[in-house]
């Protein structure tokens, strides 16, 4: 099973400069977000649930959806993202990994009593971004040898190969 990463979807639209510096709208930074950590949970392997707080709405119910490959879930009135991240990390096995980026100092404490392991969101931006990062540049250098085994050969190699080829002998 794959570890678990739980993210306080609006604590880290607190801790993130780009929404601010590009003036977006709280649904654009939303969306900026998720389609971020969704790219990250491509690298990273983990299984991530974002959840948005419904606190203040008069959302009747909580909303679960899939995008890009990720949980999104939006709170329903009276619960916030941090009960709903202290939920989950009670229901979830003891033997599977879970993390929570939050930067609430409550829920770091409850979540870490509760067997998780607490990132900041500014921690997590940061891993965000490097991990998008390291990630393109794998994908850059496989991007040659992904399926052919003569471009995974040594250049030296490639030319005798390619001499050979031609039917040119080897000096």
């Amino acid at each position: 099973m794959k570890p678990l990463l739980l993210v306080d979807g609006y604590n880290v639209i607190g801790a993130w400069s780009v929404p601010q510096k590009e003036h977006l709208s709280i649904e654009e930074s939303r969306d900026r977000l998720v389609h971020l950590i969704a790219d990250y949970a491509g690298y990273s392997g983990e299984e991530v649930i974002v959840v948005f707080d419904g606190h203040y709405t008069d959302r009747p119910i909580s909303t679960k959806m899939e995008q890009y490959g990720i949980q999104v879930v939006f709170t329903k009135h009276g619960e916030s993202a941090d009960n709903f991240i202290e939920a989950a990390c009670a229901e979830v096995p003891k033997w599977r990994k879970v993390r929570v980026a939050t930067s609430d100092s409550v829920e770091q404490t409850v979540t870490m009593g509760r067997g998780a392991v607490r990132v900041s969101s500014r921690e997590f931006l940061i891993e965000l971004t490097q991990v998008r990062a390291s990630g393109r540049q794998t994908i850059e250098r496989e991007a040659v040898s992904r399926g052919d085994l003569f471009s995974r050969l040594p250049p030296e190699q490639r030319e005798i190969f390619t001499r050979m080829k031609r039917g040119e002998a080897d000096e």
